[in-house]
């Protein structure tokens, strides 16, 4: 494995990626779950930022408010295949380089990354506090009172936040490696 530093906005370089690189996230991300994939993917909407070469990151944060600025607290990784049905949508729409999250996508979220050369990138799961240490800043929110928190989209400013790729743009896909050889193992033991 090939440990490998990411500043966003991503360009096509992402092709470089290859399933199994450890990475090393530094810049901006956008947070999105059902809500905001479901908002993004009915017609592309004008927003009040980019997402041209972003990462948009699978997670329902844990926000406070300190004084007039907000703070993650938790950032851990939601289920991604929750969103296969927009995904490709959203990554052609937008422009979007890298998905993030937790459990790997399916067929049409692996042909827009092929497509669109993108990657998927696998967060650690049950490490939301520690993920939260990689926040730098809340750059902005939009949709916070319409979707509420959790389902809002958070601007956020990360450093050597970490992931690795478990889907690259040429089609390598550890989640399909491991179901392939899992299934494998489960005939071998059923005979």
């Amino acid at each position: 494995m090939n440990n490998k530093k990411l500043n966003t906005p991503l360009d096509e370089s992402v092709e470089l990626l290859e399933a199994g690189d450890k990475v090393e996230i530094t810049g901006e991300i956008i947070t999105g779950r059902d809500r905001v994939h479901a908002f993004l993917a009915e017609s592309k909407k004008e927003l009040p930022f980019s997402l041209k070469g972003s990462i948009i990151y699978h997670v329902g944060p844990i926000v406070q408010k300190e004084f007039s600025e907000w703070k993650i607290t938790a950032a851990g990784p939601t289920t991604s295949i929750r969103e296969e049905i927009y995904e490709d949508r959203v990554i052609e729409m937008y422009g979007i380089k890298a998905v993030m999250g937790k459990g790997g996508m399916g067929e049409r979220t692996k042909n827009a990354l092929i497509k669109n050369n993108a990657v998927y990138l696998h967060a650690i799961g049950g490490a939301a506090a520690l993920l939260g240490k990689h926040v730098e800043k809340v750059l902005g929110v939009y949709k916070l009172e319409e979707f509420g928190s959790p389902e809002a989209m958070w601007k956020l400013q990360v450093k050597d936040f970490p992931a690795i790729v478990t889907m690259d743009s040429k089609g390598n896909s550890i989640h399909e490696k491991i179901e392939q050889e899992s299934y494998k193992k489960l005939q071998e033991l059923i005979k």
